[in-house]
């Protein structure tokens, strides 16, 4: 007969391993399913300062790598594996991933948000020749070059700062006429004499010679294009739910995240929505954390309620 573990969490960023933590500590038999490494897009981050806890700041691996630790210790399995599709009625939910079938009494979804793509021609064709969307993965490669971030967020902002400090010549491009980053990154950004911000621009097409050479820009002004020569360019215009084999199972919002509220409870019995992959007003790491804990703690209560 299949094992049935009483909880599985799909995703090993900060909700995901902090809802492991509280799964495990409660002596539920938890079982977490991450299809890349533990900590998410926090492994993305080269330097997070908004932590609780680490006065120094500390890069996103290493937490993630702690928190990973920190659930394990106390008995929560990890199985790299990509889910594919869940059936997620009745009192034991069927989790479908790439190295077969899993089995649980309640689940919770941690499986957080992917970067959005430009969607041009040749970007997937790119990407890891001159396009990224992870500047503190991949920017070490672009010491003295040139190269583009695209986007007007905190995260773009950053990324065109941290790049600032590799790079000979940094180009921010911005499709409105003001950034929306916080006071915190546009401060800083006006310290950087090798950042340039080109507002009121969109990217048009990647110019390619069996990688990324430049880029075509457009100016939504004036119409005007011309070309950009680059040795590298990030993406950097937000993020996309995880929530793809869940679509037809769950309720999602008009930007396709899961409808859950502050108790991370969705409509099916059972089942639960913690972090960036559930409809939220704030998305941080500290927000994903407190996530997992609850959503923890309501499914030990959903289990008391069923055993």
């Amino acid at each position: 007969m299949q094992h049935s573990y009483d909880t599985i969490i799909i995703g090993g960023g900060p909700a995901g391993y902090t809802a492991a933590l509280y799964a495990a500590r409660a002596g539920l038999d938890t079982l977490l399913i991450e299809r890349m490494s533990a900590g998410g897009q926090m492994t993305l981050t080269g330097d997070i300062d908004n932590y609780p806890g680490f006065d120094k700041g500390i890069d996103g691996f290493t937490l993630g790598s702690t928190m990973q630790a920190g659930a394990e210790r106390f008995g929560a399995k990890t199985e790299n594996a990509e889910v594919i599709g869940a059936e997620l009625d009745g009192d034991i939910k069927r989790i479908f991933t790439s190295v077969g079938e899993r089995l649980a009494r309640t689940v919770i979804i941690a499986a957080g948000a992917d970067p959005k793509e430009l969607g041009l021609n040749g970007e997937q064709e790119l990407i890891g020749r001159g396009v990224h969307y992870c500047a503190h993965c991949d920017g070490r490669f672009y010491k003295g070059k040139t190269v583009a971030v695209i986007g007007g967020g905190n995260s773009a902002v950053s990324d065109a700062l941290y790049l600032s400090r590799l790079a000979i010549k940094v180009y921010l491009i911005h499709r409105r006429d003001t950034l929306r980053a916080s006071k915190i990154y546009t401060d800083a950004l006006k310290k950087a004499e090798n950042i340039e911000i080109l507002y009121n621009t969109t990217v048009s097409d990647y110019i390619q010679s069996g990688r990324l050479t430049g880029a075509t820009i457009r100016n939504a002004l004036s119409g005007e294009m011309s070309q950009l020569t680059l040795d590298g360019v990030f993406v950097s215009i937000g993020r996309k739910p995880s929530t793809a084999p869940f679509a037809h199972a769950l309720e999602l919002d008009e930007n396709g995240y899961i409808r859950a509220d502050e108790t991370t409870r969705t409509p099916v019995k059972g089942v639960f929505a913690a972090g960036d992959i559930r409809t939220k007003h704030l998305r941080q790491i500290v927000t994903a954390a407190s996530d997992g804990a609850i959503a923890a703690y309501f499914a030990e209560e959903y289990l008391s309620s069923i055993l």
